[in-house]
């Protein structure tokens, strides 16, 4: 039954995106499908968000992005893909017939299509502010390390399980077992950053896996570099990063230059050699002093002003998402995590989710009247208090406007108390990025013990729901607002953009409020 419901959820989604025939693309992460469109006109934005299984839809840039929630886009997305392939044979056919009948259209209604026309002119103009370079570098540098979350999380959990074990005393074999096992692939990361990497700028992946391999390789201990010999992993995924971007200009540059009948003896061998050389003499020092830079860093910020940093990364987190520059913040993640076995900075962040899930509750006690505000609520809630936060983002807090302040509120009050701690000595710290929320606690980790970890990250977690609900339920609404919001029966849409003020654009940063708008939390 499961498997009938995705390929019912990818028969519905495609036709409302333009068909096969308007499908460049097709990936996913880990909560959302992730499509490349030819004409991002053809789509009917109001009929896919009122698919069921359709959370929000987001644009970004390029890609056309329908959250569908974790497990749920792993499984839809082959079968949204398989149906694309399926209408490949069918297309041209397709496609000669919407060209007459558009033909025909156009003829008719020239009215019609300039509105369309301007209307896209338009969207392409918001797409271009969007495409600055930072962003665009950002987004490049979050494709090369989210397809790596999903082993994160599985390594992490195993770690956490035998370290589980070897606390409580029990099955002394299998302990070693699993820390091979959730040690594999950290021991070997930087392979796999080079490989994206490589991928990602235009390279060939395993050349610039092969190149990022040699920061691992045991090797490099016999090479002195300003006379201090180099160490296995110096640098780590920062110096995997920098290989593979190198490997992939020289190969660039080698293609444009070598003759075609040796390119393909040369051109493997001056991008490893060349960029071998650079990573071992010079890149692996370089970046080894940055990855322990954000090490001190973020053990001093959190140590000497963890309250404050806590409460403006707490307040602050979805706001940075919704700007796109969360992005920044992954490669850090990975770097502490590697280098420290955890990051402090995750379980403070994931308090922005905690602030949402209270900010809910209080929305749903405050609009009793709203009957389907509140079922978007008690539909989304679940999935809130398990670190999934866009269904509540998306549908409840960003279209209300001032709830989703209110909301960030939330979350400052329980990322300074995560902060406080630290700055008392106990550092909590999260062994994977991706999950938050409840999802989070089997992650955890930290200098004092297991329990003691999970304790104030659970004390965090109900001051964020808190302090959301109090500041919501007594700020988030004025009255004509409220009563104009408990209205009996009155729809979802109606309600988001009834309650909006003008002040939540500025609040959040975006051009025209709605359930669609931000980046992935």
């Amino acid at each position: 039954m499961a498997g009938n419901e995705h390929v019912a959820t990818a028969a519905a989604i495609l036709p409302l995106v333009g068909g096969a025939a308007n499908v460049t693309s097709v990936t996913h992460c880990m909560t959302r499908l992730r499509l490349g469109l030819a004409d991002r006109s053809r789509v009917d934005d109001a009929a896919l968000r009122a698919l069921p299984a359709v959370l929000g839809v987001v644009e970004d840039g390029d890609s056309y992005q329908i959250v569908l929630g974790p497990g749920k886009v792993a499984r839809v997305t082959p079968e949204f893909a398989r149906l694309v392939d399926e209408s490949a044979d069918t297309t041209p056919a397709a496609d000669a017939a919407t060209g007459v009948a558009r033909s025909d259209d156009a003829a008719a209604s020239t009215a019609a299509d300039a509105l369309a026309s301007r209307g896209a002119e338009i969207r392409a103009e918001r797409r271009s502010r969007n495409r600055t370079p930072l962003k665009l570098f950002l987004r490049r540098i979050a494709d090369i390390f989210v397809p790596l979350i999903p082993a994160l999380i599985g390594c992490g959990i195993i770690a956490g399980l035998g370290g589980l074990l070897v606390n409580l005393g029990w099955a002394g074999g299998l302990t070693s077992a699993l820390t091979a096992v959730s040690s594999g692939f950290m021991a070997l990361i930087a392979v796999f950053v080079g490989y994206n990497t490589a991928k990602e700028f235009g390279g060939t992946p395993v050349l610039g896996g092969a190149v990022a391999a040699i920061i691992v390789f045991p090797g490099v201990a016999k090479v002195e570099v300003f006379g201090t010999p180099l160490v296995p992993g110096q640098g780590g995924v920062l110096g995997a990063l920098g290989a593979a971007a190198l490997a992939a200009y020289v190969e660039r540059w080698c293609r444009r230059r070598v003759p075609e009948a040796v390119d393909v003896l040369v051109t493997p061998t001056l991008t490893v050699l060349v960029s071998g050389l650079v990573t071992l003499y010079g890149l692996m020092y370089v970046a080894g002093e940055v990855a322990e830079g954000i090490g001190t860093a973020a053990d001093w910020l959190l140590t000497h002003t963890g309250a404050f940093a806590g409460f403006v990364l707490g307040g602050l987190f979805l706001p940075l998402v919704m700007l796109g520059l969360h992005q920044a913040l992954i490669p850090i993640h990975t770097t502490l995590i590697e280098s420290q076995g955890y990051t402090v900075l995750l379980p403070v962040l994931a308090m922005a989710g905690a602030g949402q899930v209270g900010c809910a509750i209080a929305v749903a006690l405050r609009l009793k009247r709203n009957t389907s505000l509140r079922k978007t609520v008690r539909s989304a809630l679940p999935a809130g208090v398990l670190g999934v936060g866009e269904p509540l983002i998306y549908g409840v807090s960003l279209p209300l406007g001032r709830p989703f302040i209110t909301a960030c509120v939330g979350g400052a009050a329980g990322g300074g108390l995560v902060g406080l701690f630290s700055m008392l000595g106990t550092k909590v710290g999260a062994t994977a990025i991706g999950p938050s929320g409840w999802a989070l606690f089997p992650l955890l980790a930290g200098n004092r013990g297991l329990g003691t970890t999970a304790a104030v990250y659970g004390l965090g977690l109900l001051a964020g729901y808190g302090v959301g609900f109090a500041a919501t339920y007594l700020f988030g609404f004025d009255s004509a607002t409220l009563r104009e919001l408990n209205a009996d029966n009155l729809p979802a849409s109606a309600s988001a953009s009834a309650s909006a003020p003008a002040a939540a654009p500025a609040a959040t940063g975006i051009a025209e409020p709605s359930p669609a708008q931000p980046s992935e939390p």
